[in-house]
């Protein structure tokens, strides 16, 4: 997932863990992946 090179139609921003966000190896890392997951309308 370190090495997605298109993020949006390859989705793993949409990996979570259990009782929190997980990982994301993007630029800004889970802000990218927070913001991603509330463009897409999940609370977070």
């Amino acid at each position: 997932m370190a090495h997605n090179p298109i993020p949006i139609l390859i989705p793993c921003h949409r990996v979570l863990g259990r009782s929190h966000l997980g990982g994301y190896s993007g630029e800004n890392g889970l802000d990218d992946k927070r913001y991603l997951l509330r463009l897409e309308g999940v609370p977070v």
